[in-house]
């Protein structure tokens, strides 16, 4: 008979499981249960700690019904539910709840539930007194929420009185009426029910009867919902009811049929109910935040600036929607417009967090839009500000149109528009940076605002900043003061209230890291042919190099001899030094990739040198000087040697060995190996990928491996598009490509799913690269490996940022460990500091605005014969950009040749040529196609810039120029085009 009693409990609690999942409170019932073992009982809580509640009860559950069963067992958890204070929950399990009961208490919590964003403004305490005097609330729900109102404030605790009441006996909401009128929030009791004349006829006969529906109610959900929105009641219902709590479930135990839908952070309507959910869309579910996630949240959802630091992969982004929805959905509920911008540093990263985090989850209750210089707009930012509730967008967008506001160029947008601004890698708001810009708009009106609350006048309203970075770095500290004052500088641009960090526990996975070292080569014949074909370059120009060929001071001081040759207009060094340039890379890359690769590159580069020195068409003569024709017949004599040298597989370097046998490795003890590849160079990472796919060891243990670059055009690799990464990222994603091999544009930002391989292939950056490099390993058993590379000191720079981030570790805890007075008024001098600074540099470029050299003044030469070009009169601006030479004069000295790899084309233009000098050949820019006129588009690095006499030394851009060039005249062009053509056709 007590088996079959034992089996009827537990058939009886399984079918009630639903409904004690949320009612339970697992620590609590832990510490009344004798009967489950301490290791078990540890591993409960543990449960709970890290993966949450559910979870932990599901474990609890299966611990207290498992056989054999313990004599007494159902009576033992019936006593602990009553002993921890979950006397209704006691009552659930052994059936004596009635359905009405159910029913009516389900309409009273999913009530609480709606009005939440009003009853958190409770008066906390006072409310927390008087519903523990009336048994609403147990002890240890009483110091749980002074707790709360201790360590987050007021709000926390009120959220946390709420979750507690709703897990009450029948007739609570009665009670919990009367304490609110009790203690003096009367709106708050009318809002949820009560009336004035309660007290003459009894609170129990004046609460509606949910379940008839609002039909004789005294007061209706609908009348309940106007007063507390003052207006229309289906609005407040659409919005108030998504609103999720912010800590975690706040009305979990409520009833057994109250759960949200599968695909929203509403509540469903049930049978009888006038409660009607707004429809939603293809939206993903509720937001669930890991316990870390939250404990860092907490301060920006209470309206709070913060930084939100953790590693790559932590959830950084989501804790950021989650934040993005509750200050939407809060401010809907209070009757207020929300705005949210998330700015990014980089094109790529607007399109991944839109589709992959904010869209799913905010569409289609809020309007999401992205904005890039890839999108293909055809209405203004400023309108997209306007009728989106969320824009995602490069900063450099948002600061234009701040300024176009500032300047009254036309309507722009301002910082008053918003109301949160979430700045991703945020780190980067340091001086010079776009995000630097915005905050310094920011922090020069919080000032102002400061001085009109004294004056009290109507202050301009401000955005809530949100910063996400994984690491805030220490910049170019030494020590740790000054590893304290980078951050806190970070913080004050920020004008964060406290920078949030923690322990992510359980949930993360570091990766075994392990240095690999090289042996030098015992020969290096293909290098040694190289360094001989340097040498003579340089007894050709007379340089006498004071240091070690293929080094990265080499490079400097060719670069240098370069420069000052062009500006004193000597070809002979200049020439020599551009090729010496090729040569050294060529070194670098026989230690880093292929032989074979690195005489391609020097191959390639000859051959594009002796075409450009062809005339394309037989009328035009191009210049050849003796030196050239020096350098071209240098490498055709020792052309065949490097070509045979390449193909011997014993003088490879070590690197590419280690790196060959590290991916054997790794790959093949997985079951699923999924890796990347950090390289330092374009063009390393396209001929590492090439030589990963011919290789047939590597294919046969399945390696299938592409790779990704940056979008930028600061190299003379062909970028890849934006679309191009994504392509390559929805892969490697996928499982197509397992191994990606990437440039440091894989390291900051953008969504790489988890890896179990990464290799820093002789390439480390600073300390923050570093930590999101190897934030990519995060699957479990993890291997990060670095393997060193001849002349990239990568094991010297491992030290170095390991120092660099144990030092950064410590001013962090330093910084979080000041008392708040002493915070405030740090960030305050630093403030202070950043304002007067800028004004200096705004100052500054005033003067040099004023300065501006007249157009006349300044002379283009070519930088590769010192032939006159043009003077900046000849030179126009299209859409503050693009400086072009469209005079009759300009096309009699140039050539247009087709590039084919140029190609790139835009709304109102695409460039599909290069612009060349007639004379030598020297490329001076592209050819614009704008509005159906060629446009010739002039880059400045290759010319040499005289203004008022005096050359130039470095102006590789054009906003190293202080000149005021005319706005392109599209119409006068236009017009002359149109006559020349009538000319022709006549």
């Amino acid at each position: 008979m007590a088996s079959d009693q034992d089996d009827a409990n537990v058939r009886l609690i399984e079918h009630l499981m639903p409904g004690l999942r949320e009612r339970i409170e697992v620590e609590r019932v832990l510490d009344h249960i004798e009967f489950i073992k301490n290791d078990e009982r540890e591993r409960i809580r543990q449960t709970a700690k890290n993966e949450g509640k559910l979870k932990a009860v599901d474990l609890l559950i299966k611990a207290i019904t498992k056989k054999p069963h313990s004599t007494g067992w159902f009576r033992a958890f019936v006593d602990a539910l009553e002993h921890s204070g979950l006397t209704y929950a006691a009552e659930y399990v052994q059936g004596k709840r009635k359905p009405e009961d159910e029913a009516e208490n389900e309409y009273c919590v999913k009530l609480i539930q709606i009005l939440s964003p009003s009853l958190v403004e409770m008066k906390t305490v006072d409310v927390c007194m008087e519903c523990f005097s009336r048994e609403l609330l147990s002890q240890d729900d009483k110091e749980l929420i002074e707790a709360a109102i201790q360590n987050q404030g007021s709000r926390s605790g009120a959220r946390e009185l709420l979750k507690a009441i709703v897990r009450n006996q029948p007739h609570w909401y009665s009670t919990f009426l009367s304490v609110l009128r009790d203690t003096g929030h009367l709106n708050l009791y009318e809002l949820t029910g009560g009336s004035p004349d309660c007290d003459k006829l009894g609170l129990d006969d004046k609460l509606c009867s949910f379940k008839d529906g609002p039909a004789g109610c005294d007061v209706s959900m609908e009348e309940s919902q106007a007063e507390a929105e003052g207006g229309d009641s289906i609005e407040f219902m659409e919005f108030s009811v998504a609103e999720a709590p912010q800590d975690g479930d706040l009305y979990q135990g409520a009833s057994v049929d109250f759960k949200p839908q599968p695909n929203s952070m509403e509540l469903s309507q049930t049978e009888g109910s006038d409660l009607q959910a707004a429809p939603r869309g293809p939206e993903r579910e509720n937001i669930v935040l890991r316990d870390y996630q939250m404990d860092v949240a907490r301060p920006a959802l209470e309206g709070k600036n913060i930084i939100i630091c953790l590693p790559t992969g932590s959830g950084k982004t989501r804790v950021a929607v989650y934040i993005t929805k509750k200050h939407l959905d809060g401010r809907r509920a209070e009757g207020r417009a929300g705005k949210v911008v998330v700015l990014v540093n980089k094109v790529p990263l607007v399109e991944q967090h839109y589709s992959a985090e904010f869209l799913p989850f905010l569409k289609p209750t809020y309007n999401v839009e992205r904005v890039s210089g890839d999108c293909q707009h055809k209405i203004s930012f400023t309108q997209i500000v306007k009728r989106s509730d969320v824009i995602i967008c490069t900063a450099q967008i948002l600061e234009n149109y701040l300024e176009r506001s500032n300047s009254g160029e036309d309507e722009g947008v301002n910082l008053s528009d918003l109301t949160l601004m979430v700045i991703d890698e945020c780190h980067h708001t340091q001086k010079g940076e776009v995000y630097n810009h915005i905050m310094m708009r920011y922090l020069k009106q919080k000032h102002k605002n400061m001085r009109l609350k004294k004056e009290l006048k109507e202050l301009v309203p401000l955005p809530q900043i949100l910063g996400l970075t994984a690491s805030p770095g220490v910049g170019e500290a030494t020590r740790m003061k000054q590893a304290e004052e980078h951050i806190l500088r970070i913080c004050a641009n920020l004008d964060a209230s406290s920078i949030m960090t923690r322990s992510l526990g359980d949930y993360r996975k570091d990766p075994r890291t392990r240095l690999v070292t090289i042996e030098d080569r015992k020969q290096d014949p293909f290098g040694d042919v190289i360094k001989k074909i340097m040498n003579d370059i340089h007894s050709h120009a007379e340089l006498s190099p004071a240091c070690e060929l293929g080094t990265q001071n080499y490079e400097q001081w060719v670069v240098q001899k370069e420069r000052t040759a062009t500006t004193e207009e000597d070809h002979k060094v200049r020439v020599c030094a551009e090729h010496l340039r090729r040569y050294n890379e060529g070194l670098n890359l026989s230690n880093t990739i292929r032989m074979r690769d690195s005489f391609g590159f020097l191959n390639k580069n000859h051959e594009e040198e002796l075409k450009r020195k062809s005339p394309p068409e037989e009328e035009h003569v191009i210049q050849m000087t003796d030196t050239e024709r020096f350098l071209f017949r240098l490498f055709e004599e020792n052309k065949n040697d490097l070509d045979r040298l390449s193909d011997i597989p014993e003088y490879e370097n070590d690197s590419l060995t280690k790196l060959r046998i590290n991916i054997l490795q790794e790959f093949s003890r997985r079951d699923t190996a999924r890796g990347i590849i950090f390289t330092k160079t374009r063009r390393s990472a396209i001929a590492l990928t090439q030589w990963t796919q011919e290789n047939p060891k590597f294919a046969d243990i399945g390696v299938k491996a592409s790779y990704v670059i940056g979008g930028g055009d600061q190299s003379v690799v062909k970028p890849m598009t934006a679309a191009e990464q994504k392509d390559v990222l929805k892969k490697f994603g996928s499982g197509e490509v397992n191994l990606l091999i990437a440039t440091s544009v894989a390291e900051e930002g953008l969504d790489i799913p988890e890896c179990n391989i990464v290799i820093q292939y002789g390439h480390l950056t600073n300390e923050i690269g570093m930590i999101q490099a190897r934030g990519r390993g995060r699957a479990e058993d993890s291997s990060c490996i670095l393997i060193e590379v001849k002349n990239t000191w990568v094991a010297e720079k491992e030290c170095l940022n390991e120092y660099r981030i144990d030092m950064m570790n410590k001013a962090i805890d330093k910084i979080r460990a000041l008392t708040q007075a002493d915070y405030g008024r740090k960030m305050e001098e630093l403030q202070y500091q950043s304002i007067m600074e800028e004004r200096v540099r705004m100052s500054k470029k005033k003067k040099k605005d004023i300065k501006n050299e007249s157009p006349s003044d300044v002379k283009f030469t070519c930088r590769g014969c010192s032939k006159p070009v043009c003077t900046g009169e000849d030179i126009q601006v299209i859409d503050n950009v693009h400086r072009v030479n469209v005079t009759p004069e300009f096309k009699d000295l140039s050539i247009e040749t087709e590039n084919p790899s140029l190609r790139e084309r835009r709304l109102d233009y695409e460039t599909n040529g290069v612009i060349s000098c007639k004379h030598c050949g020297q490329r001076w820019g592209s050819m614009m196609f704008f509005k159906g006129i060629d446009c010739p588009s002039l880059h400045v690095k290759n010319f040499v810039v005289t203004v008022s006499g005096k050359k130039i030394n470095k102006c590789n851009k054009w906003k190293d120029l202080a000149v005021k060039f005319s706005p392109f005249d599209y119409a006068e062009h236009a017009r002359r085009v149109a006559e020349s053509s009538d000319d022709e056709d006549m």
